[in-house]
């Protein structure tokens, strides 16, 4: 009787192998040979699942996106049952720099993935992401969950800093790849403005007090 193949465990194996040579050699430079080849799979046979060059870049970056969201989920439930809104702001930034190999291949293709999508019309015809402002939402929320609390300056903006510090971890995960600076270094910076924003209440009314 042969053998019933699992569809989906195909695709993601394909996924895992292209995801492992783009981390290796950049996007740009990965064709569906070399992705074949990695998987140990024929090149038709990745045909036959994608198609395109497109098609099998778009599957990736889903796939990697549910990497990451595991891996910020392990990040969470190392934090404890309830880490609180600081601690889960924590574990949804850090994910995100390439502080480790899965970091630096996450930021790494996704990076490569924003940038393609601008010149490649087949990529800019698919959604980036189905919900861009997810992650801004999210921290957008915490925020305002940790100000309702006494948990952080109530006189921040929430979604303004939630904007300010994606693009902060953003810009420094790229500084991390080219070596600008070391991951030591940029945590400690975003823990540096973690500091400022949950600060308590009364923290915040004696800063006021002071400057009067």
């Amino acid at each position: 009787m042969p053998k019933r193949v699992d569809h989906e465990e195909r695709r993601n194996q394909i996924a895992e192998a292209l995801i492992r040579v783009a981390g290796r050699r950049g996007l740009h430079a990965v064709g569906m040979r070399d992705v074949a080849a990695e998987a140990g799979v024929s090149l038709r046979l990745v045909q036959y699942y994608f198609e395109t060059k497109e098609k099998l870049l778009f599957y990736g970056l889903q796939h990697l996106t549910d990497r990451f969201t595991a891996r910020v989920g392990a990040r969470l439930r190392a934090a404890g049952t309830d880490p609180g809104p600081r601690a889960t702001i924590e574990a949804l930034l850090l994910a995100s720099l390439p502080t480790d190999e899965e970091g630096r291949t996450f930021h790494l293709l996704y990076s490569s993935y924003s940038i393609l999508s601008v010149t490649d019309e087949a990529l800019a015809a698919q959604p980036f992401i189905d919900n861009p402002d997810a992650a801004e939402n999210a921290l957008t929320g915490l925020l305002e969950q940790a100000q309702a609390s006494g948990l952080a300056d109530p006189g921040i903006a929430a979604r303004t800093e939630a904007i300010s510090l994606l693009a902060m971890t953003a810009t420094m995960g790229t500084s991390i790849l080219v070596g600008q600076r070391s991951p030591e270094s940029a945590i400690a910076v975003l823990r540096h403005h973690l500091d400022r924003i949950f600060s308590t209440t009364e923290t915040s009314a004696n800063g006021a007090a002071g400057r009067l």
